[in-house]
């Protein structure tokens, strides 16, 4: 047996060392915290159930935490009686969800997050001006889908990449403007944005990236501390758009290895074992339980030397909407 200073230390003598990169900001941006409270507060004000139609932010645990308490998330209204409460996403709808809602008298919160909502205004203020909307995002995503349904078919193009812009039929190529998917890589878009502007010299960009700040805060942290370690380790759900643009980020970056994970039960304990360090964040939807788990089982196996990275500190907060707050 070691002993130190009366202590028993052979086991944490027999644990590999580990540093440990807690990259920060991580974890729930204000519209995904704005969006989780819009669902509590509806089912504490109307109780049970209360229908949400697309699952209110993509995280799993959060997704099943609010189906515990009472939340029944469909895909479509026409599943949702007239009689319960339903929220909107935070992704947003198209126009036809919230004329749907209307028409049928729900009692219907919108849940949308206020940096989505800014760009749907930027949609309607280029339709009034007579310009044609390229939005930048990815296809089937509930955030492009959303945005695109807030204008006529065919107002709003999608390009997902350098190479579609070679090839968009524009009406006019003297009226365009351009937006962008909230939850993108910054170093991406802008690729595409360029490439917009050498195409159509005189497209109009947003007059403030449509990038969220949370969105650009966590991509920036993880290029802080990149060549600080041998893998980063982004906690968030398959389905979470910021959450897989943080493993792109990093690997673009120069990681030697990069990984999404749901949380403490995908660590691979024998990969982490041969390296000297590793960096743990989670995208935006992400709760911070979930990075908790994780450093539990990580000392478990390893001598932990948890190295701090805050690149910024948050306090963007969003008001509730009026119907939840009254």
């Amino acid at each position: 047996m070691t002993e130190q200073n009366g202590i028993d230390t052979s086991e944490v003598d027999s644990k590999p060392n580990l540093d440990l990169y807690l990259v920060a900001p991580r974890g729930f941006c204000a519209g995904v915290e704005r969006a989780i409270e819009i669902v509590e507060q509806c089912l504490e004000a109307w109780g049970a159930p209360v229908y949400v139609r697309h699952e209110i932010v993509h995280n799993e645990y959060v997704v099943n935490s609010l189906r515990k308490k009472g939340a029944v998330f469909v895909e479509e209204l026409n599943e949702c009686p007239e009689d319960r409460p339903v929220v909107l996403s935070a992704h947003g709808v198209a126009k036809s969800v919230i004329a749907e809602a209307k028409d049928r008298n729900l009692n219907f919160v919108d849940a949308v997050c206020p940096l989505v909502s800014k760009v749907h205004v930027e949609l309607q203020k280029n339709y009034r001006n007579g310009l044609q909307t390229i939005m930048i995002g990815h296809s089937g995503h509930p955030e492009t889908t959303g945005t695109i349904g807030q204008l006529p078919e065919g107002e709003v193009l999608l390009v997902e990449s350098v190479a579609d812009v070679k090839t968009l039929a524009v009406k006019d190529p003297e009226q365009l403007a351009y937006v962008t998917q909230t939850t993108l890589s910054v170093d991406d878009t802008q690729a595409i944005a360029d490439a917009l502007g050498q195409r159509f010299p005189k497209i109009k960009g947003p007059h403030k990236s449509d990038i969220c700040y949370a969105t650009t805060n966590r991509q920036q942290a993880i290029k802080e501390i990149i060549d600080k370690v041998d893998y980063l380790l982004v906690v968030g759900s398959p389905n979470s758009s910021n959450s897989n643009r943080l493993v792109e980020v990093a690997l673009t970056a120069g990681c030697p290895m990069a990984k999404l994970i749901s949380g403490p039960e995908d660590l691979d304990i024998d990969a982490i074992s041969k390296l000297k360090s590793i960096g743990l964040t989670s995208g935006a939807s992400a709760p911070e339980i979930l990075i908790e788990g994780c450093k539990k089982l990580l000392h478990d196996y390893f001598n932990l030397n948890i190295i701090s990275s805050e690149t910024v500190k948050e306090t963007v907060t969003f008001n509730l909407p009026k119907i939840v707050r009254n």
